[in-house]
């Protein structure tokens, strides 16, 4: 999942500290990826190797500024352990399961343990493939859930009280972002999906001359090309969208591009209209955004399929550059 983080990638919070002793930290690991392992908090400007023994075993002094989030990679994964001065924590896991064998032990070991079965239950949810498709009050009842359990075992355990602070306010995020990425992901299985009424443009700018609005187009279907000037891969779908114009210039649909450049580019959208020869309908945006907005466009060069009563056929149809698409525009006209 786009934009969502395991704990064990949470960002390495600084966390003040009046102590003076440094952390013992000693382990074995089963399987090892490396000779050695990268003990860092970037934001502190840590860094400590560790060498292993033929046996995948270590021990080491870290001789820390701050306590906080430490990353420690193997050489293949990154794991999150939470160090305090003074702490004598031993890890151990076997890199073929890291999920079940990855544990901690000895003075201070609580919070990085918390860590880790946090990490699994989070993985847990996130990773169910039904998550996101069911309905708003179950989403809304498992996410609670979770976050509730997070909460309960979070107090429930006698740790770090900076610690404790991170980690409700991580919680506190990720519950928003998962319910925003529910929420984006409902509104296009259910407002843009195949059949909807298509969400309009207004009285955009046609090189031609005058404007031109989407209810202009009833009647015909509508292969939308959403791109911008500065955009390299926009431009490098256009000679494929040419080809396509031509193999389709007899049938019922309008290619239809719509430029979202900014106003200082306006000048730049037109000399590229003549200068590439650019057919079909050219539309400029200008400051309107309401119709990518409406699509939840992220990215650039976006194609969307309308029918000839201005239905989705898809909102996110194939390139021109996609074999794909004149297959689709085959079964269609």
């Amino acid at each position: 999942m786009k934009k969502i983080f395991y704990l064990s990638a949470i960002a390495l919070t600084a966390i003040a500290c009046t102590k003076n002793d440094a952390v013992t930290f000693s382990g074995s690991i089963t399987n090892p990826n490396s000779d050695s392992l990268v003990i860092a908090n970037p934001q502190f400007g840590y860094t400590k190797t560790i060498k292993l023994d033929e046996n995948g075993s270590f021990k080491d002094t870290l001789q820390l500024q701050q306590n906080g989030f430490f990353s420690v990679f193997d050489g293949k994964q990154y794991l999150t352990t939470y160090f305090q001065k003074g702490d004598d924590i031993n890890m151990s896991f076997d890199t073929q399961n890291y999920d079940e064998t990855l544990t901690f032990s000895g003075k201070g070991a609580e919070e990085s343990n918390f860590l880790v079965t946090s990490t699994n239950g989070q993985k847990e949810l996130l990773q169910n493939q039904t998550l996101f498709s069911l309905e708003k009050d179950e989403f809304e009842s498992k996410l609670n859930g979770f976050v509730t359990d997070f909460n309960k075992n979070l107090s429930n355990q006698e740790l770090d009280s900076a610690f404790v602070v991170t980690q409700k306010n991580y919680i506190a995020n990720l519950q928003n972002q998962v319910s925003r990425i529910f929420e984006e992901r409902n509104y296009v299985a259910t407002v843009l999906s195949k059949g909807k009424p298509s969400p309009v443009f207004t009285n955009y700018e046609n090189y031609k001359g005058g404007t031109t609005s989407l209810q202009d187009l009833k009647g015909k279907y509508v292969y939308i090309d959403l791109w911008a000037t500065w955009c390299q891969p926009c431009k490098a779908e256009i000679p494929y969208l040419q080809k396509i114009e031509k193999q389709f210039h007899n049938k019922n649909i309008e290619f239809v591009s719509i430029s979202i450049d900014s106003k200082k580019d306006h000048d730049a959208w037109k000399n590229m209209v003549k200068d590439k020869n650019l057919g079909g309908v050219q539309l400029y945006a200008g400051d309107d955004k309401t119709f990518t907005t409406a699509y939840r466009v992220s990215g650039i060069p976006r194609f969307i399929l309308l029918d000839k009563d201005g239905n989705i056929v898809d909102s996110n149809a194939p390139r021109p550059s996609n074999p794909k698409l004149i297959e689709v525009l085959n079964n269609i006209l």
